[in-house]
């Protein structure tokens, strides 16, 4: 009688090569540069796509739609986070991080429309802490995973 041979665990050979693994100064220059490419991206859908929103609300006689601060808010945030979602998108990444990326970017005006509509806050508090807090909250998600925003698919 004999006795079978347990199987021979698979065993992945080790790559210690600094080809295979990027140094840690270039994982934080391409976390950085996929962080400024997010904020020009940003950038760009407000440049872009706010004469857009402003002829469409004209065409549908709403023109003064986004001269209270918490409606031009939400909607300045909107053409931001459609751009940024684009450029992720075309980018590489899947749906959840465009999601969280997103959220980061609403979230924060969301939070200030309860204060500025009791009057605790003005117009210009919303939309400068409004900004500082999306950017703290788009990193804070990118933090959430880093290799999504470091990784091969993100060049």
């Amino acid at each position: 009688m004999s006795t079978p041979t347990p199987p021979v665990p698979a065993i992945s050979p080790i790559t210690t090569s600094s080809a295979s693994t990027p140094s840690r100064r270039t994982v934080v220059r391409r976390f950085a540069l996929h962080y400024a490419e997010m904020v020009v991206a940003m950038v760009v859908g407000m440049v872009a796509l706010g004469p857009l929103e402003s002829l469409a609300f004209g065409a549908l006689g709403w023109t003064s739609v986004t001269d209270r601060a918490d409606v031009g808010a939400m909607v300045m945030a909107t053409n931001m986070t459609v751009a940024m979602a684009a450029w992720m998108r075309f980018r590489g990444h899947t749906w959840r991080p465009i999601a969280e990326m997103s959220a980061a970017m609403f979230v924060p005006f969301m939070i200030l429309l309860v204060p500025l509509w009791l009057g605790a806050i003005t117009e210009h508090t919303l939309m400068v802490v409004g900004h500082v807090l999306m950017l703290l909250g788009m990193l804070a998600a990118m933090l959430l995973r880093p290799s999504e925003y470091v990784g091969d698919h993100c060049h």
